[in-house]
């Protein structure tokens, strides 16, 4: 007789059921017979619905549902290949071969949270036998789609160039984010025709807070031919699951003249930590107000220049860490505040 046989749910892992309940576990009061009230959780984080139809958004045809696309959880199974593979049954790498619509939801189950970089080489949007539909109703029209044995392209004269790589990016997007872990890195290669839109994309999956770089790379020599210009370059977005929590070594110093020293060597004079500009107060982060050692033990506070409370750039992880370590200049104020600014160092 055979007992306590744990059933196993066949589908991926229902990622709107987690983040409702980590909803449900801060704001309780926010649930009525079980549905969210959007209304009551923007009032307690103090936004109040003011019918303002002229704020900035970013939107585009069918954007609502590429939520449901994301969140529709999958059916498919991984299945092993050991024919097809090398050394099997010791190697420490893994190769998945799928539509990646469904191979990233499939993962959130064992990966949800612990990756720490993803690269990604999207589809540059040039019309050309560009696939965009997701319907996983029929899997075998599905898989002819991709394997390019039927096609549907997105040519510009159509009038949904830009939607329709939009509708196809999003969902990805969003998977691909909750495979990050807090320390995790996204590197995303794109070219002139959609980096706009993908910025933008990435601001609202990542959060703008967490822009690392725009990286402009050599393509191909050469180049492809324009009407007035040969381009011979792409870009590489660099976004931070949480930009507080990482730290990128082998800054790139080619061009600054490393002329000060101290017992660690030469360096230059980097960028300011001290927060300016827009979100630069205290409230805006209030998790970024906290004090740091100063040259004489004394207690460093972020002070804006008009002398009001403001921010780190820089986590209180991380800020105690390179001020421990000697990689901080505090330069002072007349009224006794400091600015204080990192070193930057050749490796």
């Amino acid at each position: 007789m055979v007992e306590n046989i744990e059933k196993v749910s066949g589908s991926s892992m229902d990622i709107e059921g987690v983040n409702k309940e980590k909803l449900k576990s801060i704001f309780p009061e926010c649930f009525v017979e079980g549905k969210l009230d959007i209304d009551k959780l923007l009032n307690l984080c103090g936004e109040y619905i003011d019918n303002d139809f002229e704020k900035y958004k970013f939107e585009w045809k069918g954007k609502s549902e590429c939520y449901k696309i994301a969140g529709k959880r999958s059916t498919a199974t991984l299945r092993p290949c050991p024919e097809e593979s090398v050394n099997f049954d010791s190697t420490k790498n893994m190769y998945i071969e799928g539509d990646n619509l469904e191979v990233l939801k499939l993962l959130q189950t064992s990966y949800y949270r612990k990756v720490k970089m993803i690269y990604i080489d999207p589809p540059y949007n040039t019309g050309n036998d560009f696939v965009y539909e997701d319907d996983f109703k029929d899997p075998m029209a599905k898989y002819k789609e991709v394997t390019q044995q039927t096609t549907k392209s997105n040519p510009e004269t159509m009038g949904r160039f830009h939607t329709n790589w939009l509708n196809m990016m999003y969902p990805r997007l969003r998977l691909a984010s909750n495979l990050l872990r807090d320390d995790g890195v996204i590197f995303i290669s794109i070219d002139d025709n959609e980096v706009i839109n993908l910025r933008k994309l990435c601001d609202e999956v990542f959060g703008e807070e967490n822009f690392v770089a725009q990286i402009t790379r050599e393509a191909i020599k050469g180049g492809s031919q324009s009407k007035y210009l040969r381009i011979t370059h792409d870009y590489i977005l660099i976004y931070a699951k949480n930009l507080n929590n990482i730290i990128f070594g082998g800054i790139e110093v080619e061009g600054i003249k490393l002329n000060l020293q101290d017992e660690k060597g030469a360096y230059a004079k980097g960028r300011e930590l001290n927060k300016w500009g827009a979100g630069s107060r205290r409230e805006d982060s209030p998790s970024m107000w906290f004090p740091i050692k100063g040259p004489n033990g004394e207690d460093v506070y972020p002070i804006r220049n008009d002398g009001t409370e403001g921010r780190w750039r820089l986590g209180k992880e991380k800020m105690h860490k390179i001020v421990a370590e000697g990689d901080v200049i505090f330069e002072k104020r007349d009224d006794g505040t400091y600015i204080v600014y990192e070193k930057l160092r050749d490796g």
